[in-house]
């Protein structure tokens, strides 16, 4: 893991132009470096926002004195400085924020000169790490800053911060205490048992148990809706070559992402695009057009189709409206259209050649009826489940709020098996299991390869 007895320096916007660009310190330094980076003469009075022009690092020569490089004609450029004294920041050190233009060359060249005096270039989700690591918050709430930053829908968005003010963490925390309370009394029973007292009744251990897993269920049954917000779904839009595939991703998307032309074949690779349905990540996967052909490059697109539906959530099966169906397409009906399909009948536009009215029925060119081939789209993915905001949204939570079901539900048959002739360490040894399974998750607990791995998808300068 990194050193945390550093000051560290990165750029903590966006890479890019931008109007405002901001650098951030962090470190028992912090102070000290901001001072020699700005020509304020003061220190910076904490939480006050100071305009101030930054300098460049001094470049000596043979005649000249480094102090004369300093002059005000020689900024890089007018700053905010802002100064967050330690343990009230968001990683608990020293942080010390410039708010400059948002010019990448500007920005680098701020970092450059902190780095000369005596910073160092921070590391991807270091400052979240920070803040961990002091206290600030817990390992759930820092996965759900990364999840807030990459939400793509208000949903997600809605839900990561949620777990940041630390939802999760009070749900987790009142079924850990209730764990620890039990644990104390077991323990109690087994560290005294020459005193042939038990601190704990075989009836009032049921019935706390049963409580702690009835606790944990909820988490589990809430997992479902959890994933779904915080990963998605894909929906593979299938169908013949010529039937509107691309058109009707372009409209459901909003934008022109697929090639549209009149020549059969055009799409010969996957095509996706993430799509905001109802508050649900949901990914659009245009495919290539079903048909036998000779074209290796094609039907290679045409195999990826079909590992596309294998795989999707749901699928949009594209009929053209205006021309006769052939023996394929006349099986969908056929055989019955399955809960993972929804047969959309293109080109609504021109005259019908055909009418059913288990179809959405649409016109991707002109964009009637997409509207309703949204809503259809929501039903069959039942984004109805999505109206409350899960409090579990993590696999890696789901994996260990699991693995501590399940040692519960073994204390509870270790306590009544067999008459219950098994000894109180039985019962211990698998609530003990649970709750280091919950300190996974909080982070008290979490080995230093998982931290690795959790703060590496952070970006730099977060």
């Amino acid at each position: 893991m990194f050193s945390t007895e550093d000051t560290i320096v990165a750029i903590a916007t966006p890479p890019g132009r931008g109007g405002i660009g901001v650098v951030r310190l962090s470190g028992p330094d912090a102070h000290a470096i901001a001072r020699r980076l700005i020509t304020h003469a003061r220190p910076l009075e904490p939480r006050y926002a100071t305009l101030t022009l930054v300098r460049p690092k001094p470049e000596p020569t043979e005649n000249s004195d480094a102090a004369s490089l300093f002059s005000r004609t020689d900024g890089i450029d007018d700053v905010i400085a802002t100064y967050f004294p330690r343990p009230a920041s968001y990683t608990g050190d020293d942080v010390v924020e410039l708010s400059a233009h948002g010019s990448p060359v500007v920005l680098r060249t701020i970092v450059a000169s902190a780095i000369h005096f005596g910073a160092r270039p921070a590391e991807p989700g270091e400052f979240t790490l920070r803040a961990y690591l002091n206290g600030r918050i817990d390992l759930m709430q820092a996965e759900a800053v990364a999840d807030l930053i990459d939400a793509v829908t208000p949903l997600q968005a809605r839900s990561a911060f949620d777990q940041l003010q630390g939802t999760l963490t009070r749900a987790i925390a009142e079924i850990d205490q209730a764990l620890f309370d039990l644990i104390a009394r077991l323990e109690a029973s087994v560290d005294f048992p020459e005193e042939g007292y038990h601190f704990v009744d075989p009836r009032a251990l049921a019935r706390s148990i049963d409580a702690i897993v009835a606790r944990t269920r909820v988490l589990l049954a809430d997992a479902r809706r959890g994933r779904l917000v915080r990963e998605g779904l894909q929906i593979a839009i299938v169908g013949r070559p010529n039937v509107g595939k691309s058109s009707l991703f372009n409209a459901l998307v909003g934008a022109s992402r697929a090639i549209v032309t009149e020549v059969p074949g055009t799409t010969r690779d996957l095509v996706s695009e993430v799509i905001d349905l109802e508050g649900l990540r949901v990914t659009l996967v245009d495919t290539a057009g079903l048909r036998e052909t000779c074209d290796i490059i094609e039907s290679e697109g045409v195999a990826r189709s079909r590992q596309a539906s294998d795989v999707a959530d749901l699928i949009l099966i594209v009929l053209d409206g205006s021309q006769s169906l052939d023996e394929t397409e006349l099986e969908i009906f056929s055989e019955g259209i399955d809960t993972k399909v929804l047969v959309v009948s293109n080109k609504n536009d021109l005259p019908p050649a055909w009418a059913r009215d288990d179809v959405v029925k649409v016109s991707a060119v002109q964009g009637t009826g997409v509207g309703t081939l949204r809503k259809r789209i929501a039903d069959a993915l039942d984004v109805d489940l999505l109206a409350d905001r899960p409090e579990i949204t993590n696999v890696r939570h789901m994996a260990l709020v699991g693995r501590a079901h399940d040692a519960l539900v073994r204390a509870r048959a270790a306590a009544f098996a067999q008459g219950r002739s098994l000894s109180e360490e039985f019962v211990l040894a698998d609530l003990q299991d649970a709750r280091t399974a919950l300190e996974e998750i909080t982070g008290r607990r979490a080995p230093e390869d998982v931290l690795a791995h959790i703060f590496a998808r952070f970006c730099i300068g977060k």
